[in-house]
């Protein structure tokens, strides 16, 4: 079935994350996805080697699945001209350089915006487009630290510790597919198209907007997650069981007597100090005290049996290998089986998207570097003899 984003062409010149997944998510929606890399190095997420002996990367396979690689030097005046002539028939162009680079080589909004007023020009950058910090270079740790999520993890008194996952490169690679959306829906209506920016600060600042509006409103920062999260003073947290760890997502009140029935504790049902939906800070703790030796005498799965007859919410806490083996991913494509160009079958990672007609196509391949240039070159007009020409420069 074709995909939602189906005639639309992509540009992109990203490195490592921001970029890159963004225009991977288009690529799964359908788009033709052109991944532009510098001759003989290429994007340096290529380098981030699973391990001695594996050359493969995770960073760039994730990242850049179901593109053509074209390599171009944008440095050199031959390359940037090619690129222009590429955007002629391009809809949107994607990078995350350091802000003002493109514009350093002529081929910043306004540059290709004349060339091909439809164009949408998206960028993403660490600290954002202006200000102070607006040129300097950074990474998915930097948006984390500046952004201030670091601060809010672990427990009081303990060092802080960044997510163990690109959180801050990922929340800004679905600002810029969402800025992307709907400036092609502008486009639809105006003819022209825009500029749009994003940043990982700015993404970390979005994806905290209740708790940093709790500090806007109160001049309190909110602390720590400690187990469980700073602004919901009630069981809601993860609890260590006898092998493993559970998440227990509140306590309704109906599933509240029901609980503390079947763990033999039905006075604690009745003790006026958790009659609240939200408690004191004293109540939650005398709560949590009552809670942790009761969860540490069964294991994780005997818990999710007994936390599903007393109808509350909850979670194990699954490691990667326990989440992969979960039936219910599958089912949902959040992981799903695909061919490679050797026809074997690759377990990939799916789409969190769902659609009924226009349904999302991830891909196992990730481009080889310059795979598709000569494939591309010839679609945007130049001969054999050009693109050997441009090899022997360098430019390619």
């Amino acid at each position: 079935m074709a995909g939602a984003l189906q005639g639309i062409k992509v540009i992109e010149v990203g490195l490592l994350i921001q970029g890159p997944q963004a225009a991977a998510l288009l690529a799964d929606m359908g788009a033709d996805v052109i991944k532009v890399e510098l001759p003989g190095i290429g994007d340096q997420g290529r380098y981030i080697f699973l391990g001695d002996g594996d050359l493969r990367s995770a960073v760039f396979i994730g990242c850049n699945r179901g593109k053509r690689g074209l390599t171009l030097d944008l440095r050199h005046e031959q390359g940037a001209n090619i690129f222009k002539k590429l955007t002629e028939t391009a809809d949107i162009v994607i990078s995350n350089f350091k802000p003002g680079t493109l514009d350093e080589w002529g081929l910043g909004y306004e540059d290709l915006a004349a060339i091909n007023p439809r164009i949408i020009w998206a960028a993403g950058s660490t600290f954002g487009p202006v200000g102070p910090d607006a040129a300097r270079e950074g990474a998915d740790l930097a948006g984390q630290s500046a952004g201030g999520l670091i601060s809010t993890t672990g427990s009081d008194g303990d060092p802080p510790t960044p997510v163990g996952a690109f959180i801050a490169d990922h929340i800004g690679s679905l600002n810029m597919v969402s800025g992307i959306l709907a400036a092609l829906h502008s486009r639809h209506e105006s003819g022209h198209g825009q500029r749009i920016e994003v940043s990982l600060v700015g993404g970390q600042i979005w994806a905290q907007a209740t708790e940093y509006t709790h500090y806007l409103l109160t001049g309190n920062i909110p602390g720590r997650s400690n187990f469980g999260h700073p602004l919901i003073p009630a069981a809601y947290r993860i609890f260590q069981t006898a092998d493993g760890w559970i998440g227990l997502i509140g306590l309704s009140a109906e599933a509240k007597d029901v609980f503390f029935a079947l763990v033999g504790r039905p006075e604690m049902a009745m003790d006026p100090r958790f009659d609240a939906l939200l408690l004191s800070p004293e109540e939650l703790k005398s709560l949590v005290g009552e809670l942790e030796p009761i969860f540490l005498e069964r294991t994780t799965d005997e818990w999710c049996e007994l936390l599903q007859e007393a109808g509350a919410r909850f979670a194990p806490v699954r490691n990667y290998a326990e989440v992969v083996a979960d039936e219910g991913v599958w089912e949902n494509d959040y992981f799903v089986e695909v061919k490679d160009d050797a026809g074997q079958s690759q377990r990939v990672v799916g789409t969190p998207i769902r659609m009924s007609e226009t349904p999302l196509q991830p891909s196992a391949i990730a481009p080889d570097l310059g795979q598709h240039s000569e494939e591309i070159l010839k679609e945007a007009g130049y001969s054999a003899a050009d693109i050997e020409e441009f090899r022997t420069a360098g430019t390619v």
